[in-house]
């Protein structure tokens, strides 16, 4: 996947043993609506203490009713970025593509190139698992040590936006407990790949961020 742009990207500064999440469910008009749109970034350690998680959400706000028509693009590249030094730039890299209802995974390895364009090394450690159709139990993989999946989930970020408003506005003095979520009865396509801790550096902190590339 040569010459790729990045259509968003969200950071967020992952600490080992801690849940940490971006979110972000408004986006520019080129992203809005397709599989490069991510809408969260979930990381966290493991049930399995030595191992991570990574979960990409992307094209939010799917109704029901529109949830078993949604695809991942197989034009667009997930990529979770990590960065083992703290000077945020990517050391390794998660690739998640999909090829005929199935999601690919390259790495975790040292890209060639790092920023803006980059192409996945086919060399690399690749693994797999099944796209799960919506309405049927996950499908999950696990394969060189990993564990795997792809496919619609229920959102699962929290937010009260009409009560934010009236915050924002000065007429509510804060939010209500538990409050109104806006994302209730909508859902996501989900990536979410679990990677042995000693894979990505063992222990210590690390930065991590997701970014879709489109294909050009």
């Amino acid at each position: 996947m040569k010459k790729s742009k990045i259509l968003l990207g969200t950071v967020i500064i992952a600490i080992i043993g801690l849940i940490t999440v971006a979110a972000d469910h408004i986006d520019a008009p080129a992203a809005q609506g397709t599989t490069a749109d991510i809408t969260d970034f979930y990381a966290f350690q493991g049930e399995d203490t030595n191992n991570l998680v990574f979960v990409a959400n992307v094209q939010g706000l799917l109704s029901p009713g529109s949830t078993a028509a949604a695809q991942f693009d197989e034009n667009v590249l997930v990529e979770f970025n990590i960065d083992t030094n703290n000077d945020n730039v990517e050391d390794l890299v998660i690739q998640a593509i999909p090829r005929d209802n199935t999601m690919y995974f390259f790495g975790p390895y040292a890209p060639g190139t790092t920023g803006l364009s980059n192409s996945i090394n086919e060399m690399a450690t690749k693994s797999s698992v099944p796209v799960t159709t919506y309405g049927v139990p996950a499908v999950v993989a696990t394969e060189n040590g990993m564990k795997m999946f792809a496919g619609p989930r229920d959102d699962p970020f929290f937010m009260d936006f009409a009560r934010y408003g009236q915050i924002i506005g000065g007429t509510a003095p804060g939010f209500n407990n538990p409050g109104s979520d806006t994302f209730k009865g909508t859902n996501v396509l989900s990536i979410v790949v679990e990677v042995p801790k000693s894979e990505i550096g063992g222990s210590g902190t690390i930065n991590t961020w997701v970014e879709t590339k489109v294909k050009q």
